[in-house]
């Protein structure tokens, strides 16, 4: 006798991949809609917005994206006035990135349209779950990344190489 099929809703990754769907459409909207901006784009804008101004490696760590990926939304943010990029102390070869008197703007009008997303979302639990949340969340990730620094996977073929 084979064994019953478990439905792909018993996965944590993909009911946060379904939540992310839904909740965090809503601030693509926000994003795309009434800023002109991608999310991904509003990762880094909100990144700066918190850290201050950071290298384009650092800031690829820090927002948790691929340097080509950040490197290109670097491009189009510069392009749209929200970033600019500086030389610390007449150092030519270091380049730092920071939010423009736009980009801050920008962020100061939409983060607060973000936080009432996310207040929404958490008002469906009370203090005590969301204490719990906080804490699984924290577990979760901090797992995550240990499981992702000892795991021994194939990197995907993505057409990139020859064969």
């Amino acid at each position: 006798m084979s064994e019953p099929r478990r439905p792909l809703d018993d996965l944590l990754l993909y009911r946060l991949s379904r939540l992310l769907a839904v909740g965090g459409s809503m601030v693509i909207r926000l994003c795309e809609g009434r800023f002109g901006i991608t999310r991904r784009e509003w990762r880094l804008l909100a990144t700066l917005a918190s850290r201050g101004e950071l290298s384009s490696s650092q800031l690829a760590e820090h927002a948790q994206l691929d340097r080509a990926r950040t490197s290109k939304a670097v491009g189009s943010m510069v392009a749209k006035g929200l970033l600019s990029r500086v030389h610390p102390a007449g150092d030519r070869r270091q380049v730092l990135l920071g939010l423009t008197a736009r980009g801050q703007a920008v962020y100061e009008q939409l983060f607060p349209l973000v936080t009432q997303i996310n207040a929404e979302l958490m008002a469906a639990l009370d203090a005590d779950a969301v204490a719990g949340l906080d804490d699984a969340l924290r577990r979760l990730q901090a797992r995550a990344e240990r499981m992702a620094g000892e795991a021994d996977l194939p990197k995907a073929d993505r057409g990139r190489r020859g064969g």
